[in-house]
């Protein structure tokens, strides 16, 4: 378990969030920013079958939900939305819920799984207190459809030709499902990374309908540097399929840990047969990863992640955040010490551009020799910073 130290910041230094510069991403997007509202709006939404009926009881439990048509900002339609979500604690319309985004290759499973510490009976998600709901993100491959679901036109999984999903895509499914099981407010929304810009993008969503957003070692635009990394990234998936989907792998761990952590660990070390530990352990997350992921699935969650940038169509982050603060959405801004992916200035100036629009907003920092997967092993840290944010 981390240490239980937290550094606490009322802001930060760095400005605002501006928009990005070119890319050289794929074609622009063809529809406007549906703003706010626009699950409920969805034709789609209205054919739900029995979207006004109880929600499945079960809790604890990973269960699919059918969702309709779903129209993407590209304008492609997905005419069979079904997410996987799990639901812990105080059932739906009994008391507050809290919503949990997971991180690029997670699944619905937070409670069971990688936040487990976090969520459960006394713990700082106390699902003796709360609900707390966790969606698999669209495009993955956990239950929620992306390109291993079945494409009902052909019916063969939809691979490469499933289409292009944003971050804004992905905050507007999430709402999607939150309407059709009658979650109508949520006390919370909180994820790290990738997980953390949707939290950001689901409050952006319905501004009035969320009490507090914490992204956890997410900025309000994606750095060029991470872009950076994406690219080379997706280029080794392009060229070398799942061998290129390995050493993919291998590269973002070097991005999700920091100098400190690799020396403690490995020190130089060698395994018997020459090869040097780090080397070695880089090649064991790699395959690890071929045990439970595929290529059409990583790049279409890559691509989606390089698009978030809060201020697009919106006119700037301090305008988005405007949005938030006008119904007084509060905000906690999670900096990681040592994160070379999505680093402490870039969380402290989304924060900044969050008290000039007017927010209550804070910024938080663990400190850790983890680096970004801090969110994931600094259990102690994250109780603080989300019983504070629960107050």
């Amino acid at each position: 378990m981390g240490t239980a130290s937290v550094r606490w910041h009322s802001g930060g230094r760095g400005t605002a969030a501006s928009s990005p510069a070119d890319r050289s991403a794929p074609a622009p997007f063809v529809v406007a920013d549906p703003g706010v509202s626009t699950a409920r709006d969805d034709p789609g939404f209205r054919s739900l079958n029995g979207v006004d009926s109880t929600p499945d009881p079960q809790t604890g439990k990973i269960v699919s939900r059918w969702l309709g048509r779903f129209t993407l900002e590209s304008g492609a339609v997905l005419p069979d939305l079904v997410a996987a979500y799990r639901h812990d604690g105080i059932p739906i319309g009994e008391g507050r819920q809290i919503l949990v985004v997971h991180a690029l290759t997670g699944s619905a499973d937070a409670a069971g799984d990688w936040w487990a510490p976090l969520i459960g009976p006394g713990q700082v998600l106390d699902t003796d207190k709360f609900g707390v709901i966790c969606m698999n993100l669209l495009g993955s491959r956990y239950g929620t459809s992306g390109p291993t679901s079945r494409n009902p036109v052909t019916g063969k999984p939809y691979g490469r030709t499933f289409p292009r999903v944003t971050v804004r895509d992905q905050a507007r499914a999430q709402w999607r499902l939150l309407d059709a099981l009658g979650i109508g407010k949520l006390a919370l929304a909180v994820g790290g990374s990738l997980g953390g810009m949707v939290a950001l993008e689901v409050a952006l969503e319905r501004p009035g309908e969320i009490s507090r957003v914490v992204p956890v070692a997410a900025p309000a635009r994606i750095g060029q540097l991470a872009v950076g990394w994406d690219r080379i990234q997706l280029e080794l998936v392009e060229k070398l399929g799942m061998e290129g989907l390995e050493l993919a792998r291998q590269l973002a761990i070097t991005t999700y840990r920091s100098e400190i952590d690799f020396e403690q660990r490995f020190g130089g070390r060698v395994e018997p047969d020459g090869t040097p530990s780090i080397v070695s352990y880089l090649r064991h997350q790699g395959r690890k990863l071929l045990d439970r992921f595929d290529a059409d699935t990583y790049r279409t969650l890559v691509l989606a992640m390089d698009t978030h940038d809060i201020g697009r169509d919106r006119g700037g982050a301090v305008a988005a955040l405007r949005r938030l603060a006008a119904y007084g959405t509060r905000l906690t801004g999670v900096g990681i010490e040592g994160d070379i992916l999505y680093g402490t200035n870039q969380v402290q100036a989304m924060v900044e551009a969050a008290k000039e629009a007017g927010m209550d907003a804070a910024y938080r920092e663990i400190l850790s020799t983890k680096g970004h997967d801090a969110f994931l092993v600094e259990w102690d840290q994250l109780t603080t910073i989300l019983a504070d944010a629960l107050k």
